[in-house]
């Protein structure tokens, strides 16, 4: 049978109607679909997509049950190195990891190993309601420090092993980043209850409201007899430009703008937490994190949304993926450009609409790409007499996160590097004995599926050292 060439494609929402509803933007593929894409796999011996995946699913053998319609038995063996098969189907950049290690990509497009991850987990959410079965513990305890991936993925693993294991969450409700920062319509808040459900199945405990640090110290739980600690408390602290202006009502960070809408409800009618939804919003940065501001923007009420990168489309971090549907949305991309102030009444008298912010504009320039920083990304350069202001009544400042200090300034010998991540080991140990990190509290911002990976690591070399113990 002839090779096909593309992948099938992933059914969506019109465009027109999701800019203005949150759900689900990409359908998912049918039973149909899925089985005519498993059947693009070529079931390569030497692997190359496992080596690609921070979690190692074993991937053509997931597939090869997905050809032989034995959905279920896929399910298991993605669940044998994943704890979140839903959502990493749904968010994870496979075209830059497993997907580009893809033999098939080597001469047409590779396979939709995410897609095909994400019917396998759908199906298995849909048709299948038994509990798992709670292992019988082995007598240690372990905590975790945040309910993220890199949490969660670390707990499942544990758990799996025996372990008593209690996650501390510092928000009302687990999850994350999953839940704070990745808006409904790519992610829904019910594919990420459903996983977490899955690890209490397993014996998992999740306390939240509890911020440690404050509410606890890493001290105070190796004194309530824990005998290992996993820091996964992600990167929740906002980077803004320090440019004129960012103090002004309107601007807001992307973390405070996406936990407003995704976990305050703001899109409701009467809020506890408003976040402006009318007017012109400005979305600096080209992230995936950008996108997710933009396009939430449009679905709160934006009459406009921009975009301001200051590299070219070429350069864009984001997903080719998101910025594509970005576009089809109608958000407008200003690329090559920078902010440089932003503009604003002085006193709510003077502001055109008292009950929204005083932002009125944000000051830009042009730019053009120089020679390759040593990222080998070009380096943008301001063009000279190139000031313009756009006309906005909203920013997002969505350049970057780094980790809150607030672990590293309560715990005696922790180390961090200049910009605040934790420092660990090649097995995720930092200098304090029996607590580990992983994740963005120790990279900074970065992919759902490498803090994974990284939680796999520090559940295996917590295992190492306590189960002798």
């Amino acid at each position: 049978m002839a090779i096909v060439q593309k992948k099938n494609e992933m059914p969506t929402q019109d465009a027109k109607e999701r800019a203005h509803n949150f759900k689900e933007v990409a359908i998912g593929y049918d039973e149909k679909i899925a089985n005519l894409e498993a059947e693009r796999c070529l079931n390569c011996k030497n692997r190359p997509c496992v080596e690609g995946c921070p979690v190692n699913i074993n991937i053509p053998e997931f597939i090869q049950k997905v050809k032989e319609k034995k959905y279920e038995e896929a399910y298991n063996i993605i669940t044998e190195s994943s704890s979140l098969p839903a959502v990493c189907g749904r968010v994870c950049p496979q075209e830059s990891q497993c997907e580009s290690k893809c033999t098939l990509g080597i001469k047409f497009e590779p396979v939709g190993i995410g897609r095909l991850e994400r019917f396998v987990a759908d199906y298995h959410n849909n048709n299948y309601k038994e509990k798992v079965k709670e292992p019988i513990k082995n007598g240690h305890k372990v905590a975790i420090v945040g309910s993220g991936p890199s949490g969660l993925t670390c707990a499942g693993d544990l758990a799996k092993k025996g372990y008593e294991v209690t996650i501390y969450e510092a928000l009302h409700t687990a999850g994350g980043v999953l839940v704070y920062g990745i808006p409904e319509f790519r992610l829904p808040k019910k594919i990420v209850a459903k996983e977490v459900d899955t690890l209490k199945e397993l014996g998992v405990k999740i306390e939240t409201n509890v911020v440690i640090g404050k509410t606890l110290t890493i001290d105070e739980l190796f004194d309530m007899g824990y005998e290992a600690i996993f820091v996964g408390s992600g990167a929740g602290l906002p980077v803004f430009m320090n440019i004129k202006g960012e103090g002004l009502k309107g601007v807001y960070s992307a973390n405070e703008y996406l936990t407003r809408s995704n976990l305050m409800k703001a899109y409701e009618e009467n809020p506890v937490t408003p976040i402006m939804k009318k007017g012109k919003v400005a979305v600096v940065g080209g992230g995936n994190v950008a996108m997710d501001a933009a396009r939430t923007a449009l679905r709160l009420g934006a009459e406009k949304v921009y975009i301001i990168y200051r590299r070219s489309m070429e350069e864009l971090p984001a997903r080719k993926e998101e910025v594509e549907h970005a576009i089809e949305e109608g958000i407008e991309f200003k690329v090559l450009v920078n902010p440089i102030e932003i503009l604003g009444y002085e006193n709510k008298e003077n502001a055109r609409d008292e009950k929204n912010a005083s932002v009125i504009g944000i000051k830009c320039v042009k730019m053009e790409l120089g020679e390759k920083d040593e990222k080998g990304r070009r380096k943008p350069i301001e063009v000279k007499n190139s000031e313009f202001v756009l006309d906005v009544d909203t920013v997002v400042m969505a350049i970057g996160t780094s980790p809150n200090p607030l672990i590293k300034d309560t715990t005696k010998g922790l180390e961090v590097n200049n910009r605040g991540g934790i420092i660990i080991d090649e097995k995720g140990l930092t200098s304090r004995e029996n607590v580990y990190a992983g994740g963005d509290a120790v990279t900074g911002a970065a992919t759902v599926i490498s803090a994974m990976g990284a939680g796999k690591i520090a559940a295996r070399a917590i295992d190492e050292k306590l189960k002798n113990k």
